[in-house]
């Protein structure tokens, strides 16, 4: 008789690779970690190898321990897809979603949008993660979320995206910077010495210097944010200026600071999009909720139409 993996056993090792810490692999499995610990070395006995090599500081997984937590992400995605074949026979929205979204849309959009999502479908219980684009979807193609909302263009693997609205961009300044400031901004007129951006890993800093048309721009390394509302204080300190979008602006992040925002010649915007694996069967209920998402802000989608708003990959 052949004794197989069991699908807890492959999660705790997931979580494990995910984390690469016993003690928070264990917490977002919501079981102890003796529970976690005993469930891997279980499965190392059952398959007959050391999986991971464990010590006081690191963890680290063995070439074959690699291996085996690639094909347990498919295992676990596949297994997914099938419960997903009845639930979707059922209420749409039902169940368990895990949403992604990036740092520079989660606070500014969710609030706008969650109350109406919620009311709209009383039997959705979603699970929000927030993460920056790179991570968000690294987690999107493990299958350890559902869908992310992120904002392109971004190089999300091989996904389907339904754009959601645009997002202009607005140079951000202190009113004592610029006298008599036009009604916009030339892209071309930025001084860049004066330039404050995100650190690296945030999408919003290459999109924002990439619909300038100025991608050699380059922020000073020792003058960069962690956060809008960081960019913010630093341009109320007057250390310079920045790009922020819109939807930001929308949210009051510059309320009562005094600064001044201009929107940039061009119409030069980032595109709010849910992304989801391609081919996925609960891709339905993924535009369902990019719907919802649009309806409950009040506007219209990119482009009109369920057809013509999907872009079928972006590789």
């Amino acid at each position: 008789m052949t004794f197989l993996p069991t699908l807890k056993q492959l999660q705790y090792l997931t979580a494990l690779h995910i984390h690469g810490h016993f003690g928070h692999a264990a917490a977002s499995c919501f079981v102890t970690q003796s529970t976690l610990s005993a469930g891997l070395r279980e499965l190392e006995t059952l398959l007959g190898v050391q999986l991971v090599e464990r010590n006081r500081r690191v963890v680290r997984f063995s070439p074959m321990g690699e291996r085996v937590v690639a094909k347990a992400y498919d295992v676990l995605r596949e297994a997914d897809a099938l419960a997903s074949l009845t639930r979707d026979a059922g209420q749409p929205l039902a169940g368990a979603l895990r949403l992604g979204v990036i740092p520079t849309v989660a606070p500014y959009l969710l609030p706008q949008v969650l109350p109406a999502i919620r009311a709209r479908f009383p039997d959705l219980k979603l699970f929000l993660r927030e993460d920056m684009s790179g991570p968000a979807c690294e987690a999107l193609a493990r299958g350890t979320i559902d869908c992310v909302l992120l904002a392109l263009p971004w190089d999300c693997g091989t996904v389907e995206a339904m754009p959601l609205f645009d997002d202009p961009f607005h140079l951000v300044f202190h009113p004592g910077d610029m006298i008599d400031p036009p009604p916009q901004v030339s892209p071309s007129s930025i001084d860049d010495s004066h330039l404050l951006l995100l650190e690296d890993g945030h999408c919003l800093k290459d999109q924002a210097l990439a619909v300038c048309g100025r991608p050699e721009l380059r922020a000073d390394a020792a003058n960069r944010g962690t956060s809008l509302v960081t960019l913010v204080q630093m341009v109320a300190g007057r250390l310079g200026q920045t790009l922020l979008p819109e939807l930001a602006l929308a949210a009051g992040i510059i309320d009562g600071t005094g600064l001044i925002a201009r929107p940039l010649a061009g119409g030069a915007s980032r595109t709010v999009a849910l992304a989801w694996r391609s081919g996925s069967p609960r891709a339905a209920e993924f535009r369902l909720l990019g719907d919802a998402i649009v309806a409950a802000r009040g506007v219209l989608a990119v482009d009109s139409g369920a057809d013509n708003a999907m872009v079928p990959s972006i590789s």
